[in-house]
């Protein structure tokens, strides 16, 4: 069986994603059928146009079924056995994945019975899933794995919950299978649903599965999907449906999604596990598609005592935070699970059943189709498309579609169908989301309501220009960049592309954010509008230490609410002297000793890295990484590399949810920068310099009547603007799940520096380390004591400054050739262009001919 793919070469498997036709059929009332398991196949056949096929076109990108475990059919399997089971409540069963070699397969069975009995449960035995391999592609049915159900019970003294100790039983079988190197997969484990699926397209499901076909494969629910990924290699494990869930669409903030639950792990609790919480770790495995990835987050709520919906409206909440209208008991359940966990975020309609429940969601844009039929007789048949079943339309009694962050349950226990409002009703008021969010979130905007016009600083008078050249900051950076967002409240607009050097070959220092490149979307997700869609988009940010996912108390909404994520002085200073239960900020300075030359700034991160372990054992929640202390003899430590090497380290010891991150920064005044420090892990981004050379702009009368607080304003209103920006185009709409999410490809790093401070990273050449960072930032320290700010040259040419590959003695060579010259003036203009500097990674490339 292929894969999970390691990385090679320039593929990564960390960027898997899918798209493709998804949907249910179930019964209302419960009853058990075959027929709902043909009309599944027949929705899913009827999906074939979305699916995708090889140049083998008979290998399709994934097809598959979830219905109810077919327990007549394996009661027969069971008796055969040698071991009858009576009763449906008491058979599970674990569809698997196996070897294609004999010893090896042996091992994974192994592995996995004695994952089951450990739980407490007994192995019935092994059932070899009949299949038909003729009907598949060459492709497919050389990476065919073996296919296999084992047949699972309890034993007289089990007392526990039966689905979360196969649950259980599923992560110790993968993690031994990891341990042993045997590339076996569980398709699904559990005691009430079964998944089938495969490397095939829809209509050859059936075929390759006679259980499909079988009379006694009866099931009152079914999911089905097919799958079609313009960007992913085909592969037996990620076809669908997953364990609980079919997923039309991308989670474009998957990088982050899969961080933040890795940064979980250290700090997991759980009165239902127990001891036994630490045999779920790794919480999300770190290959498999977006879609395999959403499923276990939501696999590991629900068997953690969440119930389904509850815990899908927590990992695809709808866009609450900027509708008025919404009820405040749904509006305090969304914000106290906002204070949990981030949105997995992008376009999704996803179908879902944890067995006896079956639903859908749509995401909170409503970007991926979703709609749904109800007959006179109780079908409920929800789809990617209306006429995935041929229905008589005089049967049909009720026809829809579900809109941004909706969602329908058909509940076949209490034998009802439930619409959006109603589910979110009940869902609201399990709990006292009300009182627990009123009680315990404290709102930063409600403590400084019309006290953050920008008036006070705390730059030493007169330190100004020496601060300026330190940090990199320009005469055309101000005048460009700085003065446009205050005076416009948005982004200046320049042209497309950058015909000056890559940063890595460059003479002069720049600073570390030039180094990182924003990836923005698929081409299966258009990009949200920020301003047509703002009311979907949130720039709300929670700070403050963070309770376990797995549990749910009133304490766990101990947040700060922010309204941005960037902070005027006021703002931060406030912060720091907030004194509410559960919160303590402390400073800890990012600066490295002159005197130590480049080999400096290593130690000092250590040395930052083991003050903030210090910090959080304090008992401080946040962390403010400070870089204002400079002096003669100190430099500072480029914000970025502060933060990201900060937020790594405690992801990698264990205490990264104890404390947020918030950047106090002089390096930072562009949307580029504060979108860097927010995607490497910084939840708030102070950026004093920027503010402290506007208010000197505006004390000179730069912008004439405008008072400081108007220009500070609209300098945020930029910063907002451009943020919102810049996560609609990788079809983000909450900073909540842009947090933390890395979405950048860096440019011109070398592997160890990114190991050691950006791991995750993708970086598709090497470059600079520690030292020439360090290097960089002392020779801006050296030439901070003169105050003289540099013209700058990057944003427009100039003579003597940075170099532009279509400089104006470029275009004037080019324009004579163009317009009649010989071809003494062509060998001019291609002597200028081949002798120039390096520029783009082609002008480090030669011809190794012999000829």
């Amino acid at each position: 069986m292929r894969g999970p793919f390691p990385t090679d070469g320039l593929y990564d498997p960390k960027q898997e994603h899918d798209a493709c036709g998804t949907g249910f059929v179930a019964s209302i009332d419960g009853e058990r059928t075959h027929r709902i398991v043909e009309l599944a196949v027949e929705a899913a056949v009827n999906l074939t146009h979305r699916g995708a096929v090889n140049a083998d076109p008979q290998t399709g990108d994934g097809a598959g079924v979830m219905i109810q475990i077919p327990f007549e059919l394996l009661q027969d399997e069971a008796d055969r056995l040698g071991h009858p089971v009576d009763r449906r409540e008491d058979l599970a069963l674990a569809m698997v994945f196996l070897p294609p070699e004999e010893d090896s397969r042996s091992a994974a069975r192994a592995a996995l019975e004695q994952a089951v009995v450990s739980t407490g449960l007994a192995v019935i035995g092994w059932r070899v899933v009949p299949t038909d391999v003729s009907v598949l592609g060459t492709w497919a049915a050389e990476a065919m794995p073996g296919i296999e159900q084992l047949l699972i019970t309890k034993t007289a003294a089990f007392r526990n919950n039966f689905g979360r100790a196969l649950y259980l039983a599923g992560r110790r079988a993968q993690t031994a299978w990891r341990d042993q190197n045997l590339d076996s997969y569980i398709v699904s484990i559990g005691d009430k649903t079964v998944t089938y699926k495969g490397l095939m397209v829809a209509p050859q499901l059936s075929h390759f599965f006679p259980d499909l076909t079988d009379q006694r494969t009866v099931s009152s629910l079914a999911l089905f999907h097919q799958r079609y990924a313009t960007n992913t290699l085909p592969n037996w494990k990620i076809a669908q449906p997953m364990r609980l869930t079919a997923h039309n669409g991308e989670i474009n903030t998957l990088d982050g999604n899969r961080n933040w639950m890795t940064a979980r792990e250290g700090e997991l609790s759980s009165e239902i596990w127990g001891d036994d919480v630490q045999d779920l770790i790794p919480l999300i495995w770190p290959t498999g598609s977006d879609s395999a990835s959403l499923d276990e987050a939501l696999d590991l709520l629900i068997h953690s005592g969440r119930d389904s919906l509850e815990a899908m409206m927590m990992l695809i909440p709808e866009a609450w935070e900027s509708n008025p209208d919404m009820d405040p008991a749904l509006r305090a359940f969304y914000e106290y699970k906002a204070c949990l966990m981030e949105p997995w975020d992008g376009p999704a309609a996803v179908a879902f059943t944890d067995g006896e429940i079956v639903a859908a969601i749509q995401d909170r844009n409503g970007l991926r189709p979703a709609r749904y039929q109800v007959t006179a007789d109780g079908l409920v048949i929800m789809g990617s498309e209306i006429g995935l079943i041929d229905l008589p339309a005089n049967e049909v009694v009720e026809t829809g579609r579900l809109g941004p962050g909706h969602m329908i349950v058909v509940d076949t226990v209490r034998k009802r169908f439930l619409h959006n409002d109603e589910i979110k009703r009940e869902v609201a008021s399990r709990q006292p989301y009300e009182a627990w969010v009123k009680q315990h979130v404290h709102h930063l905007d409600t403590d400084l309501e019309g006290r953050r016009n920008g008036s006070a600083s705390l730059t030493p008078e007169g330190d100004l220009p020496s601060r300026q050249v330190l940090h990199g900051m320009t005469r055309e950076e101000i005048t460009s960049v700085l003065i446009p967002m205050a005076r416009n409240g948005k982004e200046p607009v320049g042209s497309m592309g950058d015909d000056t050097p890559l940063s890595a070959l460059m003479d002069q220092p720049r600073l570390l954010y030039t180094y990182f490149k924003q990836r923005f979307a698929q081409v299966t997700n258009p990009a949200i509008d920020p301003i047509r869609e703002r009311v979907v988009m949130s720039l709300d940010t929670y700070i403050g230490r963070r309770h376990s996912i797995l549990e749910q108390v009133p304490e766990a909404a101990r947040q700060v609410h922010l309204s941005s994520p960037m902070l005027f002085d006021e703002e931060l200073s406030h912060l720091k002297d907030l004194d509410i239960e559960g919160y303590s900020a402390v400073t800890l300075v990012a600066h490295f000793p002159v005197a130590e030359g480049p080999a400096g700034l290593r130690p000092a991160l250590d040395a930052l890295c083991a003050a903030v372990d210090q910090a959080i054992d304090d008992g401080h929640t946040v962390l403010v990484l400070s870089d204002r202390d400079t002096n003669a003899e100190h430099a500072p430590i480029p914000m970025l590399l502060a933060v990201s090497s900060v937020h790594h380290h405690l992801i990698r010891n264990g205490r990264r949810m104890r404390a947020s991150i918030i950047a106090e920064a002089a390096d930072v005044r562009d949307v580029h920068q504060i979108a860097c420090l927010i995607g490497f892990g910084a939840s708030a981004v102070n950026p004093y310099l920027a503010l402290d050379s506007l208010r000197l702009l505006e004390a000179e009368g730069e912008f004439e009547d405008d008072s400081l607080e108007d220009v500070f304003w609209r300098y945020k209103q930029a910063v907002e603007a451009g943020i919102l920006k810049i996560m609609s185009k990788r079809g983000i709409a909450s900073v909540a799940s842009y947090h933390g999410g890395q979405i950048f490809d860096a440019l011109g790093i070398g592997q160890e520096l990114l190991d050691h401070s950006f791991p995750g990273t993708t970086s598709r050449i090497g470059g600079i380390g520690l030292a020439d960072v360090a290097a960089d930032v002392l020779t801006r320290h050296a030439a901070a004591h003169d105050g003289q700010i540099d013209r700058g040259g990057w944003y427009k040419f100039r003579r003597d400054a940075d170099y532009h590959a279509f400089s104006p003695t470029v275009w004037r060579a080019l324009h004579k050739v163009a317009q009649g010259g010989d071809y003494d003036e062509y060998k001019t203009y291609a002597e200028i262009v081949h002798n120039r500097p390096p520029t783009t990674l082609r002008d480090l490339l030669d011809f190794n001919s012999d000829r």
